[in-house]
């Protein structure tokens, strides 16, 4: 499936390719690839609750402060949430990334091999093959408890919003 005109880069409208998800549907699973290049599935992470932040690159300035935004916020949730950044960036790129940002709390994931993930959550972008901006909070059950496709690339997430997610279906608020 594709949406035409989903999200704007810069004011540009863009394309995104896949389904969007959205609360109350069952998390997609899809297969990204760590640091070390070894696959892993989202579901392998179901018992967990789930915070996913999405970047385009981060090597850009906002996918970077999103990444360390919730790398700082991640020490604040509760134990039973695990807080994933997945970009399409390769995986040398991001291990390089979060040493020099001392990203240490989060895993951070590719997407570069297949675009596997961006097609599951409807958040790959036709036209620039990365993936769009976009948070979801996924409970420990599988079932996609907040989502947000956030409408301008270049903009920020709403953080506030994302964490309260969080929290709330790990049980902190």
């Amino acid at each position: 499936m594709e949406r035409a005109n989903a999200v704007t880069f810069l004011g540009n409208p863009l394309t995104l390719v896949g389904n969007p998800v959205s609360p109350g549907d069952p998390a997609p699973d899809a297969t990204v690839l760590k640091q070390d290049l070894t696959p892993v599935r989202i579901h392998d992470y179901k018992g967990q609750t789930l915070l996913i932040s999405v970047v385009p690159s981060l090597d850009t300035s906002v996918c970077g402060a999103q990444t360390k935004q919730f790398n700082e916020a991640a020490s604040q949730l509760p134990d039973s949430v695990k807080v994933l950044t997945v970009s399409m960036d390769l995986p040398f790129a991001q291990k390089r990334f979060c040493g020099a940002e001392g990203i240490d709390r989060i895993e951070v994931l590719s997407d570069h091999r297949e675009g596997a993930f961006g097609q599951a959550y409807g958040a790959l972008v036709k036209e620039l093959r990365i993936l769009s901006r976009a948070v979801f909070v996924i409970d420990p059950q599988g079932i996609v408890r907040y989502a947000e496709y956030v409408p301008e690339i270049a903009q920020h997430p709403n953080y506030d919003a994302a964490l309260a997610a969080a929290r709330a279906v790990a049980g902190q608020e």
